[in-house]
């Protein structure tokens, strides 16, 4: 027997307080879409394989499709949302680091939490805090542009430019 109950809790998510109506089985993914209206966060493979899905809880990378709402409960959550205008999201923009664009969220998200934790970010680690994320458009080049032009917005390690050095070796 499935347990159909639902529950209030309060969310915070990108900064505010949101009460909201859930399932103990809704994944954090659906009621982010579904009841809060923020649909960067994606759904691509549903068992958090591609990312498309990522959130940053507390700090760090979650894919919300495996996470379920009630466990984010008490934690800070930002969507892709709550990084407007950020340096990595508009790094991404200004070196196109994107084609079709289904990715490109969990993409910033994962960038983010990691221009935010690691401390020295070269090119093994931007693969390695990338490789939880897929781009079918293989955008990867771009990416890896974006990610440097960001850091060096943030500290002058990286050129600023859209200087182009792949991921793969």
């Amino acid at each position: 027997m499935h347990n159909m109950a639902k529950h209030e809790v309060t969310l915070h998510i990108n900064g505010e307080d949101r009460t909201l109506v859930i399932r103990h089985a809704d994944t954090l993914l659906d009621v982010l879409r579904l009841q809060c209206g923020l649909t960067g966060a994606k759904p691509g493979c549903e068992n958090g394989d591609c990312g498309a899905c990522t959130v940053i809880v507390d700090d760090l990378p979650y894919k919300s499709c495996i996470m379920l709402a009630i466990e984010a409960t008490g934690h800070a959550i930002t969507t892709i949302e709550g990084l407007e205008n950020s340096p990595v999201q508009r790094a991404f923009a200004r070196c196109y680091a994107f084609q079709c664009g289904y990715c490109t969220p969990g993409f910033i998200m994962n960038a983010h939490a990691m221009l935010e934790h690691a401390t020295s970010i070269d090119k093994p680690t931007i693969q390695e805090w990338l490789e939880s994320n897929i781009c079918r458009c293989t955008s990867y080049e771009e990416i890896a542009s974006a990610i440097r032009m960001a850091l060096s917005t943030m500290n002058a390690t990286f050129p600023d430019d859209c200087e182009r050095d792949s991921l793969s070796t």
